[in-house]
């Protein structure tokens, strides 16, 4: 018979919001009051558990299932780019290397606000566009300890950066997968999104350097943020509007990078400006000393990381190693890629209207949700980065009993960081299949006219629910069409605009804030990172809404025609 969700199981709309609301917010409650990640995590889980199962009526079985489902997602593909990204990065520091990165990295700028708009903006945006789901904020982040910066800063301009990127990560994996399920052209949605998140791209970096120098840190390093931002933000329309979601990441990321490099060669702020605890401190000379050939030896480990990333997220590539096409298997089949049906979930879980498209004269949508776990231990986007560290290894001469100790260290270290994210996760996706997060969303749709500037947000809740734009969009995407059709919107305008809004969202996820916290070695610093990046996330969003709103009623000349 299977279970259907109920959208407003107490008769009241603010009742059932408030009860959808609640694990979510002590979660994030208890993260910014200083509560331990972990403790945080689990008390959310325990309370999403008891919403589901009291409040909305879901099977004690199911509930559990969701939450083993989401643990295991958590662990693979999301905790293990998480132990990578870090196992790597204390490779290097062991092999003396990541001294000559941050002379190399000063020797183009000792200026921070320039190293976190090559670092955090264009380096993560090409990550982002590779291979997404964390790895940017994780990959960035690191670095930019290494290179001196705080460990606060370097997590929470991470975590800012990582926004006008992701709509397009993963080769375009966010946009596809809205165009799936809302059943609107994959490429008019590139489009739409392709004319809103440009102008962000323009913002975000001065918004960067804003966060850490104030307004004098941006009057002082204009014409650089207009390089960094206005290079990654043309090719980024251009590509979203005229080849397609894909590659607008890798081109604009990989583009704004040489563009800006190029552009520090020649100018160079009036002031260097640093952190306030460095200003006393002897500038170094050491990349004085520096050779071509010593800068490029230690930041090989870093272009193999970016090779194997780009490659794992290569859709072709990933098809090879997951065994190949269905009607093509290769030897790998049934191998690198297994495919576990959730016991007690799987097929047990329907979606009602209005958030699924239900067959007339029937209470539930025409097919139930799926629930199958991927174990795809090959084409995770963590093996290119644990491959990544075995060549880089090898290449700085790191012997094998090293390596092993530094890997059982580096899991030793993040070993509560993959328990937090296995139980955020897991509150994820029981929010998922009991349908507390439709509720959510639907709080939205009495809006009415304001409707443009609620969906982003819509969006933004998503993100901030599941940690995923992809997630985001494959939740609320049908719901987004419905909703614009039903009040007489454009829904391509509405659909995409969840994703665009989703991005702002990305900043504040428990998932996101925990991998920043690893990264830059916060243990218990969850909590001050979230409250660093909150009111970012909110700005922001708010100004995704307010563009929408615009571009429903004044600029609609901006929307594109869907084909013919």
């Amino acid at each position: 018979m299977g279970w259907v969700q109920v959208y407003d199981p107490f008769g009241s709309v603010l009742l059932s919001t408030l009860v959808a609301a609640l694990p979510i917010v002590l979660l994030l409650g208890l993260l910014a009051t200083g509560v331990s990640a972990p403790t945080s995590a689990a008390i959310g889980l325990l309370t999403a558990l008891l919403c589901a199962v009291v409040g909305f009526g879901m099977p004690l079985d199911a509930a559990l299932a969701s939450a083993g489902y989401g643990a295991g997602f958590g662990l693979l593909p999301i905790g293990w780019i998480v132990f990578g990204a870090v196992f790597l990065y204390h490779l290097t520091v062991r092999a003396g290397q990541f001294e000559v990165i941050k002379h190399s990295v000063a020797a183009i700028s000792p200026d921070r606000r320039m190293q976190a708009l090559l670092i955090a903006f264009s380096f993560g945006a090409f990550i982002e566009g590779a291979a997404g789901f964390g790895t940017p904020v994780a990959i960035s982040a690191a670095l930019m300890i290494g290179l001196g910066f705080s460990p606060l800063y370097a997590a929470g301009l991470a975590l800012i950066a990582n926004t006008s990127p992701v709509a397009f990560g993963a080769l375009g994996t966010p946009i596809i997968a809205l165009a799936k399920v809302s059943g609107i052209d994959e490429f008019t949605l590139s489009q739409m999104a392709g004319r809103q998140l440009p102008l962000f791209s323009l913002i975000v970096p001065a918004w960067l350097v804003g966060t850490m120098a104030g307004w004098r840190g941006i009057v002082g390093a204009w014409p650089a943020i207009l390089v960094c931002g206005g290079s990654f933000a043309t090719i980024q329309g251009l590509t979203a509007n005229l080849h397609g979601p894909a590659l607008v990441d890798v081109a604009g990321g990989l583009g704004s990078l040489i563009i800006l490099t190029i552009f520090l060669r020649f100018w160079h702020p009036r002031e260097i400006w640093t952190f306030p605890d460095e200003r006393n401190k002897p500038a170094s000379t050491d990349h004085h000393h520096l050779t071509s050939g010593k800068v490029i030896y230690a930041w090989v480990p870093w272009v193999l990381l970016s090779v194997a990333v780009f490659l794992w997220g290569w859709p072709s590539f990933k098809t090879m190693l997951n065994g190949g096409p269905a009607d093509r298997p290769n030897s790998l089949a049934g191998v690198s890629s297994l495919t576990l049906a959730v016991p007690r979930l799987d097929g047990v879980v329907y979606r009602a209207a209005p958030v699924a498209n239900v067959p007339e004269g029937s209470d539930r949508a025409a097919k139930p949700e799926e629930a199958k776990y991927v174990f795809n231990w090959l084409s995770a986007t963590g093996t290119s980065i644990f491959l990544a560290s075995i060549l880089s290894a090898l290449w700085l001469r790191i012997g094998p009993i090293t390596f092993v100790k530094q890997f059982a260290s580096t899991l030793y270290q993040v070993r509560w960081a993959l328990v937090t994210i296995a139980c955020m996760l897991a509150l994820a996706f029981v929010t998922k299949y009991s349908g507390s997060d439709a509720t959510l969303g639907l709080a939205f749709t009495h809006t009415g006219w304001l409707y443009p500037f609620f969906a982003p947000l819509l969006g933004w809740l998503g993100v901030a629910l599941t940690g995923s734009d992809t997630s985001s969009n494959a939740l609320f995407g049908s719901l987004q069409r419905i909703t614009a059709e039903q009040l007489g919107l454009n829904p391509v305008l509405i659909v995409a605009s969840n994703s665009t809004g989703g991005v702002m969202g990305k900043m504040i996820d428990a998932q996101s804030i925990v991998v920043a916290a690893v990264a830059t070695n916060q243990d218990g610093g969850e909590g001050r990172i979230l409250r660093f990046v909150f009111p970012h996330s909110i700005a922001l969003a708010i100004l995704m809404g307010l563009l929408t709103l615009l571009q429903a009623y004044v600029l609609d000349g901006m929307i594109p025609l869907p084909p013919h």
